[in-house]
Order: C-alpha cells, then structure tokens, then sequence
C-alpha cells in the first residue's frame, strides 16, 4: 500500500507552501504531479513555481488545455486538473479537494488542506477514514505558528 500524507494548512496559503514542500520531493530525488482543482488555480499555481523567491524556481510545466504536451515526461514537476502520470512521477500532490482513486499506484500521495475552511477538513477526515480502512499507510503534518511542518498523530 503507498504513504498518504496530510499536510493541514494553519497559518500560509498553498502557494507559500507547496513549493517547499516540491522543492524538498525533487531534492529527494521525487517527480510528482500536482493536481488542481481548476485552470484557474493550475495557473496561478504554474506562476507561483515560477517566482516564489526570487532566486529560485521550481522547473515544471502545465498542462496544456488540449492535453498534448511532448515534453511532458521531462518534467519534474506535472501541473495538470486530472490525475495523469506522464513524467513517471513517483510523488502526487492532490490539492483543491481532488482526490486520486488508486493511491497504490503512487509510492506517495500528499493531500494539502486549507485548515480554515471546515468543509475541506471535513473532507479531508473522510479521506483519511476510507484510506485508512483501506490499508495505506497515513501521516498527518500540520502547520505550525511559524509555518514549519510538525507531525502529529
């Protein structure tokens, strides 16, 4: 069964933490895929890869809207609106609420919640109750004041 990781957001918005969170998976050697919720957020989060700091980025790309990209499997980063592996990434990164139907196809899953918003916690223990049934290994990461990681439970 694969690693399913929450990670709640507290006290920063996605785009201040999923870079680190990218940068950490491709410094291990990880490519993932990122899926969004929309277009819309798929690209805000393709500018934000691109200039969180000003000294860094993060390579990637995004998918197209007419979902053929030849580059696609160079890319360490996959930014996409579906569940799709075309960089043969070991690492999705569910965001918005998407959810993946078989996590055992992935050696990690990392599902980030917005702790501000009740639904998406709501959702987000329901996920954690169904994979758990199901037999996959769960860690749950929530943010500190200083929006550090510390894991809990």
């Amino acid at each position: 069964m694969s690693e399913v990781r929450f990670y709640h957001l507290r006290t920063s918005t996605l785009e201040t933490a999923l870079p680190k969170i990218l940068e950490k998976a491709v410094g291990q050697g990880h490519r993932a895929v990122v899926v969004a919720g929309s277009r819309e957020r798929m690209a805000a989060l393709d500018s934000v890869l691109w200039t969180y700091e000003e000294r860094s980025f993060l390579a990637h790309a995004a998918a197209p809207a007419n979902g053929n990209d030849p580059t696609s499997a160079d890319q360490p980063i996959w930014l996409t609106t579906q569940v799709e592996n075309p960089n043969g990434a070991t690492l999705l990164v569910l965001v918005d609420g998407q959810t993946v139907e078989d996590p055992a196809a992935w050696g990690l899953v990392c599902e980030i919640f917005d702790g501000n918003d009740e639904t998406a916690v709501s959702a987000a223990r329901e996920r954690w109750k169904t994979l758990k049934a199901q037999g996959h290994s769960l860690a749950y990461w929530r943010q500190d004041d200083r929006g550090g990681w510390e894991k809990a439970g």
